[in-house]
């Protein structure tokens, strides 16, 4: 193993930061030097063939003798997963949308033989009047401010020399030439709090585990991520797994640890494979180890495969999985600042937090609370998706609102729809409706309203949506990811569910929403852990803003949002009715009746199970669903 010097490192840095910046250049097609062609290779690239692409785009530069003018690189997300497999043409920074491996030899041909743009691929935003347009002037780009998000889609996240040319590791050689008061000060006067979902100011947490007592103290990063709809750590691993091994290692030195632990959901073999190389090479220059930099301070770490239990987002869950054992909370205090892993000091953070570490080391405090808002500072990362034209990974300042978020960078409702409401914080979050879209965002803001950040999945609901469904997807997710230890998670959110399934299925009565309200107050006040504690969340927050929907489902037994089968009706209006059998002819159950050319037809609800087979067989729109 060699040994890392600073000297070493700016030689790398000088070395590598040229092809760097020609990412990052915006300049007219006319342009006449090497060309940097970044072809996404994220998982939801790879699900759509990226590779293969990438593959293609390698060979074929080959083929036709262009090795020397063109670089063909690998990165990670670049955000705009709905427009993926996605390639980007520096310097001229053409944007090509969706491309298939039969697109290539196109590009490679048109664009980097001829220097002509191939209009047909590219992101519609990224040309407009027969120009391109930066990337950062796009709607979907302009009002993010990336820092956890930095690198992401910029380096090839499997060469550590990319990453240092970016800047990267110079904030771990500066640390380690302070005291560790000092670098706790730093983040401290950040304001940077915690991005897994609590909030936490992150300086206090690592203060309290500086001035722990213990013979070993350990640092730990959560990359579990089980929130459904959410991919913000995932794709930082990713993208940039160095920024991760850089900011453990600072936290390490700042409370006075020596091994750390990153524990991965075993279903992210990407990131898992990226965090192995990563490691592997920060091992082989002397970035991990012993006495790094020379200076005397050591090392170690080691990735842990997490098998999917959502639980285990939960601080102490996750440290009794990295023991080796079954994945449960444990009661607090004592809190792993003073009594974590393997009964030692222990600070936690998730990947999101640690992102942000070494740009704070960098560019200092004061830069990083200048972003967002009076007690949110910075940014947060989104996983945007659900009824929105532009779905993806996005970084926005805190304070930015929901409106600006869902109409100016997700485009709109899907389909020109109209919006209803907003969940964030996944299974433990809540609903935001549509009179509360202009509300800035913000951890406190969001728990005024009675949502929480949670770990950063956005999912947008319009109209179609029927809030007590969305409830009860919710509960059955969180009733299945209890761990069972203690009895108002274990056997509460199951009556919640049972309550949720009977109200969406026509077997509600009055009563019920109270009941409902009553039990989910008890779970919350009762759970030994937050998957407990904030389940119910979801339930209060619809029953909050939606109350009209429950008292239609439980009342009229009907679904407004013409949702939940069981409560749906399906009508043949008689006055448009052509009486030509077309609907009794695919009807399963035979429940429609009537006589061709002389009667209307009629559907017996008796015997309906609303399958919708008539609606799709009637030419007329004579069948209406409600």
């Amino acid at each position: 193993m060699s040994k890392m010097t600073i000297e070493q490192l700016n030689i790398i840095k000088d070395k590598f930061v040229r092809n760097i910046e020609q990412r990052q250049i915006h300049q007219e097609a006319s342009y006449q030097g090497k060309f940097q062609v970044l072809v996404c290779a994220s998982t939801g690239c790879i699900s759509n063939k990226s590779l293969l692409v990438l593959e293609r785009f390698v060979k074929k530069v080959k083929e036709i003798g262009l090795q020397d003018q063109v670089d063909v690189v690998q990165t990670g997300c670049h955000g705009l997963c709905e427009m993926g497999p996605v390639v980007i043409v520096y310097p001229q920074g053409a944007f090509y949308a969706k491309v298939t491996v039969a697109d290539v030899d196109k590009i490679v041909e048109q664009h980097l033989k001829n220097n002509q743009i191939v209009k047909e691929k590219l992101f519609w935003e990224s040309f407009q009047n027969d120009q391109l347009v930066p990337l950062n002037q796009t709607g979907f780009y302009k009002k993010q401010i990336r820092i956890a998000l930095r690198n992401s889609g910029l380096i090839n996240p499997e060469r550590i020399e990319e990453y240092i040319a970016t800047d990267g590791y110079q904030a771990l050689w500066k640390v380690l030439n302070m005291s560790r008061e000092d670098v706790i000060k730093i983040v401290k006067d950040s304001g940077l709090r915690g991005r897994g979902g609590g909030g936490f100011p992150t300086g206090t947490k690592w203060d309290l585990a500086s001035k722990a007592v213990g013979k070993k103290k350990y640092v730990c990063c959560n990359g579990d991520e089980g929130d459904p709809g959410a991919f913000m750590d995932r794709s930082i691993l990713e993208a940039d797994p160095h920024s991760i091994i850089e900011a453990m290692s600072i936290a390490a030195y700042a409370i006075g640890a020596d091994e750390g632990y990153i524990y991965v959901r075993a279903e992210y073999p990407v990131a898992v494979k990226r965090l192995e190389i990563a490691i592997k090479q920060a091992k082989k220059i002397g970035l991990l180890g012993q006495n790094i930099f020379g200076k005397n301070f050591n090392f170690k770490l080691t990735i842990r495969l997490g098998s999917g239990a959502f639980v285990c987002g939960e601080e102490t869950a996750l440290m009794t999985s990295v023991e080796g054992n079954r994945g449960e909370p444990r009661p607090r205090p004592p809190y792993p600042a003073n009594q974590g892993l393997y009964k030692c000091p222990t600070i936690l953070n998730n990947v999101e937090t640690y992102a942000n570490i070494p740009p704070i080391i960098n560019k200092g405090a004061a830069w990083f609370s200048a972003i967002g808002t009076a007690k949110s500072k910075g940014t947060k990362v989104f996983a945007l998706g659900g009824k929105i034209k532009n779905t993806g990974l996005i970084e926005v300042p805190m304070g930015i609102t929901l409106k600006e978020i869902i109409y100016e960078i997700g485009g709109g409702i899907l389909d020109n729809g109209k919006f209803k409401a907003a969940q964030t914080g996944g299974p433990s979050g809540g609903c935001i409706p549509s009179e509360l879209i202009d509300t800035p965002i913000d951890y406190d803001n969001l728990i005024a309203i009675g949502s929480m950040m949670g770990s950063g999945g956005l999912i947008v609901m319009d109209a179609s949506s029927c809030m007590v469904d969305i409830c009860k997807f919710y509960m059955e997710f969180c009733a299945d990811e209890s761990c069972g230890k203690c009895v108002p998670c274990r056997i509460g959110n199951k009556r919640l569910l049972e309550m949720l399934t009977d109200i969406t299925e026509g077997r509600g009565k009055a009563g019920d929403i109270e009941r409902l309200e009553t039990l989910c107050q008890h779970i919350k006040a009762t759970s030994l852990c937050g998957l407990g504690q904030t389940a119910p969340n979801p339930i209060l927050s619809t029953m909050r803003y939606f109350r009209s929907e429950y008292d239609a489902h439980v009342l009229e037994h009907r679904c407004p949002a013409g949702v939940c089968s069981k409560l749906l009706q399906f009508r043949i209006i008689s006055d448009i009715c052509k009486k030509c059998s077309l609907c009794a002819r695919v009807c399963p159950v035979k429940a429609i009746s009537g006589e061709v050319g002389k009667t209307p037809y009629v559907i017996d609800q008796s015997k309906c199970i609303k399958c919708g087979a008539c609606i799709g067989a009637c030419k007329f729109k004579a069948i209406e669903r409600n």
